[in-house]
């Protein structure tokens, strides 16, 4: 069983006003945005509607006619970096550099056990669980190619130990090589680690237990040819810093990650 404390971290709230939205601005420029998405908001409508990141994006025009959009996806319960396009000419060029994987991105997650190594790769097709539910996914032999890269980060004593008491954790740095459906989940799940509360792939319950601990940590965007990539890093959300915390991860590292003033005016992730 997971530490009592960690019950206690909050789920930021579904509503939003414009300060809130402007403030969870981690990155801007001419053609792209970088937010930092909260857990458990969806980044736009599902079929049976509700309020979504995307109602909020006419607080970040700043100047420009028309209000920004999504250049890829996270997950509802996934935390961190996503990139927007500021118009339909600087989607397209996102588009293709997702599209080829030409945008590095980095996820942190707490799993539960943790691999025996200290890194490797995860090849395992994936493919529909079912027809009626398409996001659902699965290992399938004959489902499309994925692909993700993975690293230790730090474990908490009992991963070592492989003691029968509490729960061991491992912190992982994840890289999808490949862009396929709840990937990251999957692969995991299928690895004998899931992810701290997963309630779809792992075994978390489906009410009242611990958000997902999953978070893109980073994305590194190639997005002008004379240029070096950008590079944008989001900050740990509360949810998840007593598990990275048992597995060595210190608050006093974040001091590194702050956001800065770029010389363009808008604003950065330096380490």
């Amino acid at each position: 069983m997971l530490p009592k404390q960690m019950l206690l971290e909050p789920i930021p709230p579904k509503q939003m006003t414009p300060e809130q939205m402007v403030s969870r601005l981690l990155y801007r420029d001419g053609l792209m945005l970088v937010i930092d998405k909260p857990a458990g908001f969806a980044v736009h409508r599902g079929p049976k509607g509700g309020e979504s990141l995307e109602d909020h994006f006419g607080a970040l025009r700043f100047g420009l006619p028309r209000a920004p959009a999504l250049a890829h996806r996270l997950d509802r319960d996934t935390s961190g970096c996503l990139v927007l396009g500021r118009h339909r000419k600087a989607l397209a060029q996102l588009g293709k550099l997702f599209k080829t994987g030409a945008i590095g991105k980095t996820y942190w997650a707490v799993v539960e056990g943790g691999p025996e190594t200290e890194e490797g790769q995860i090849e395992l097709p994936l493919g529909r669980r079912d027809v009626s539910r398409g996001w659902w996914m699965k290992h399938d032999p004959c489902g499309q190619p994925a692909v993700t890269k993975w690293k230790v980060m730090g474990r908490n004593p009992l991963t070592s130990a492989r003691s029968d008491e509490g729960t061991a954790l491992t912190w992982l740095a994840l890289e999808p090589l490949t862009g396929r459906t709840h990937q990251l989940r999957v692969h995991c799940a299928a690895m004998a680690w899931p992810i701290v509360g997963d309630a779809i792939y792992g075994i978390a319950p489906r009410a009242g237990g611990l958000p997902l601990h999953l978070h893109a940590r980073e994305v590194v965007v190639p997005l002008y040819k004379n240029r070096p990539p950008i590079r944008v890093v989001a900050p740990i959300p509360a949810h998840i810093r007593a598990a990275l915390s048992q597995c060595g991860w210190r608050d006093d590292d974040e001091d590194s990650f702050l956001p800065r003033e770029t010389g363009d005016g808008g604003r950065g992730i330096g380490y």
